[in-house]
């Protein structure tokens, strides 16, 4: 069991959200190329793809681990 684990505790509703705002659809739809950000994306059109396409919903997470992990160590 790894604590450390950025995405613990996060479901992928809260992962989306947080990217989408941070980002925006259209630049999402830059960094992972998949239709459901690119055409009329919305939170439930996107849910509903990356729950079912583990190799999309992959690239979310890793987009959100390189995105909002940081180190605490101040090193």
């Amino acid at each position: 069991m790894e604590n450390n684990n950025p995405l613990h505790g996060k479901t992928l509703l809260a992962i989306l959200t947080e990217l989408e705002k941070k980002f925006g659809f259209e630049i999402l739809g830059k960094k992972i190329k998949i239709k459901c950000f690119i055409e009329n994306p919305s939170i439930k059109s996107s849910l509903t793809f990356l729950r079912k396409t583990d190799w999309a919903r992959k690239k979310v997470e890793d987009l959100y681990i390189q995105t909002f992990s940081t180190k605490k160590d101040g090193k």
